[in-house]
């Protein structure tokens, strides 16, 4: 009798424990998403002539180092992931952890050398910056004009893990610059954007609470992208 007392103690005990963590609030990263299907009042425009149109964000063709950026400065480790077509000119992309319009990385498109590009921009102008690394595309992707192409960093600490279409190009490391906002770029490139998402621990949730509208929003994205 006392085995069985035990027993279902045990069990109780068990089914206790289960409970508990069932109603145990889960946690999540936070995720930002910008499809640009209206106007976005929260990204600063450093350099260049940006505009949202027909669901796109869209730089004409200017100067060097034009960009725009939307964040908070203290983020610090975050994926970021934008949809990029060159429209004409050879070199677009997007920057990470921008403490300011002039300290950034920026990892971008360099469509003559089919290959992407990884520099640390510093103060003393829009051109003033160093290279961290040059990576020829692997994994059969092409980078061409007038096509899309998704675009990913994650960032953890002082290691960048860099992709293309979804097909890992390289790693790299620098230490530089520990935390800041995302944002988008162009080198004396017509370019667009669309698509941009930046998801982190310490990155407030701004996508729908409800469930089902979450899965809407991700399979409208789908849909763009296939």
């Amino acid at each position: 009798m006392r085995v069985v007392i035990r027993s279902l103690k045990g069990l109780a005990l068990s089914l206790i424990v289960l409970f508990g963590v069932a109603l145990a609030p889960p946690t999540f990263a936070g995720t930002q998403l910008w499809d640009f299907e209206e106007k976005h009042d929260d990204w600063k425009v450093a350099n260049g002539e940006w505009e949202i149109k027909g669901g796109i964000y869209h730089v004409d063709r200017g100067g060097q180092a034009e960009h725009t950026l939307v964040g908070e400065e203290e983020w610090d480790n975050y994926t970021i992931e934008a949809k990029v077509r060159l429209d004409a000119g050879n070199w677009a992309g997007i920057v990470f952890r921008a403490e300011s319009e002039m300290e950034y990385y920026v990892y971008y498109l360099n469509v003559p050398n089919n290959k992407t590009e990884l520099w640390r921009h510093k103060q003393g102008g829009w051109a003033a910056r160093d290279n961290v690394a040059q990576i020829p595309a692997v994994e059969k992707v092409e980078i061409k004009n007038e096509e899309w192409i998704d675009m990913k960093v994650v960032v953890e600490g002082g290691d960048f893990e860099i992709h293309l279409n979804g097909k890992l190009q390289g790693e790299h490391k620098d230490d530089a610059y520990k935390t800041g906002q995302i944002g988008v770029w162009a080198w004396e490139t017509e370019a667009s954007f669309d698509d941009v998402t930046v998801t982190g621990d310490n990155i407030v949730d701004t996508l729908a609470v409800d469930a089902r509208h979450k899965l809407a929003t991700t399979w409208a994205r789908l849909k763009r992208v296939y």
